[in-house]
C-alpha cells in the first residue's frame, strides 16, 4: 500500500450512481449522476434503477478518477455500499467493486449507507466531536443515533413506516407534483404560509411514523376540493408550507426529546432531507435559543446519496484493516447498528 491511502468509493443504493476518490479521509472528487427516468413513473422503479446503474457506473467511475487526477495504479482499496437500499441497485455496485478489486488485487471495504450519511460530517472542515447526537433523514429511513466513535453507533429510534423523505414524496404525489417531490415542496413552501393543520403522529419515545400524516393530508384535500375543485392550484404554496412544517415539527420535536434524554450538546443532521431549508432553519432557530448546544449541518453535496460519504466512512475502516471478504453480498434491509 502507498504512504497516502487512496480509496475509490462506489454508491449505488437507490437511483443515484456515484463514485468518489478519497485520500487520507479527504474527498478529492465526488461525482453523482441522477437517474431522471424515474420521474415519469412518480417514483423509483427498482428494475430500471439497476439497469441505469449498469449503464452509468463505468463512466461515473472514470470521471471520478479523472477529476481526482488519480490513476487506478494509485488506489489502495475499493469501497462500496453494502446496504440498505434496493437490492438490484446494490448488486451492481458491489459486483463492479468486486471485479475491479480482483483485477487490481486490492482489498475491499463494505460500508453501511446509514453510517456513511452520519460520517459524511468528517468529510468537512468542521466535524462534530464524540459523542454527538445525529438525526439522519433520508428517502427511506429516519433515525436518531448516538455516535460515540467512527464505528460505535447507538440507535435511539427510527421510522416505523414511512420515513420523512417518503412523506415528502408521497404528499407531493397526492398534489400532482413531479418526482422527487421533496425539493419541489421545499421550494414552494418558501412562498407560502403554513396555515393548514394536520393530525400529529402519536408515537411514544424516539420512533417516527409519517403514514398517518399522508392520510390526514389526503382527507384535508378531499374535503376542500369538494367545495372548490381548484383548491390545490389556488393554494399550492400554502399547502406545501403546511406539509413541510408538519414533517419538520415532528423531526425537531423528537430531536429535542433525544437531546434532553441524553444530555448531549453536539447535534448533527444527515441524509437527503437534511438539505431541506425548513429543517435547517428550524435548527438555526433552536440554536439561537440554546447557546450551550452546537449544531452541525453538512453541505448539500454531502447530504444526498453520494460516494464521497462512502469513501470517508471507508477511510476509518481502512485504518483498522477492516476489509470485506470476496463472498460479501449486499443487504437490502440494514440498520445503522
Amino acid at each position: 500500500m502507498s504512504e497516502n491511502n487512496t480509496i475509490l468509493a462506489i454508491e449505488s443504493s437507490c437511483d443515484d450512481t456515484s463514485a468518489a476518490v478519497v485520500r487520507n479521509g479527504k474527498i478529492l472528487s465526488n461525482v453523482t449522476t441522477a437517474q431522471i427516468i424515474h420521474a415519469v413513473y412518480g417514483g423509483v422503479v427498482p428494475e430500471l434503477a439497476s439497469r441505469q446503474h449498469q449503464q452509468l457506473i463505468l463512466p461515473v467511475v472514470r470521471r471520478a478518477l479523472d477529476e481526482a487526477k488519480v490513476s487506478k495504479k494509485e488506489l489502495d482499496a475499493i469501497a462500496f455500499t453494502i446496504g440498505p437500499g434496493l437490492l438490484g441497485s446494490l448488486v451492481v455496485g458491489v459486483s463492479f467493486a468486486k471485479s475491479l478489486a480482483l483485477a487490481l488485487n486490492l482489498p475491499m471495504i463494505e460500508v453501511n449507507h446509514m453510517q456513511a450519511h452520519i460520517l459524511a460530517h468528517f468529510g468537512t472542515d468542521n466535524p462534530p466531536p464524540f459523542p454527538f447526537l445525529c438525526l439522519t433523514v433520508s428517502g427511506g429511513h429516519t433515525q436518531l443515533v448516538i455516535v460515540r466513535d467512527y464505528d460505535a453507533f447507538e440507535l435511539l429510534g427510527e421510522s416505523l413506516d414511512d420515513a420523512a423523505g417518503e412523506a415528502f414524496d408521497k404528499s407531493g404525489k397526492i398534489l400532482g407534483l413531479e418526482y422527487p417531490a421533496g425539493p419541489l415542496i421545499d421550494k414552494l413552501a418558501q412562498k407560502g404560509i403554513a396555515k393548514y393543520k394536520f393530525s400529529e403522529p402519536r408515537i411514544e419515545g424516539f420512533n417516527f411514523s409519517f403514514s398517518g400524516l399522508k392520510t390526514s393530508i389526503l382527507y384535508m384535500l378531499q374535503k376542500n376540493m369538494g367545495e372548490n375543485s381548484n383548491f390545490i392550484t389556488e393554494n399550492l404554496n400554502d399547502i406545501c408550507a403546511s406539509i413541510q412544517k408538519a414533517i419538520i415539527d415532528t423531526l425537531i420535536k423528537k430531536l429535542k426529546l433525544a437531546q434532553a434524554f441524553t444530555g448531549i450538546k453536539h447535534i448533527a443532521i444527515a441524509g437527503g432531507v437534511s438539505a431541506n431549508s425548513g429543517l435547517r432553519n428550524a435548527l438555526n432557530v433552536w440554536g439561537e435559543s440554546q447557546s450551550l448546544l452546537k449544531f452541525y449541518i453538512p453541505p448539500i453535496s454531502l447530504s444526498t446519496d453520494n460516494a464521497g460519504m462512502i469513501g470517508v466512512a471507508a477511510y476509518y475502516k481502512f485504518l483498522k484493516s477492516d476489509f470485506a471478504d470476496i463472498l460479501v453480498t449486499p443487504t437490502a434491509s440494514l440498520s445503522v447498528v
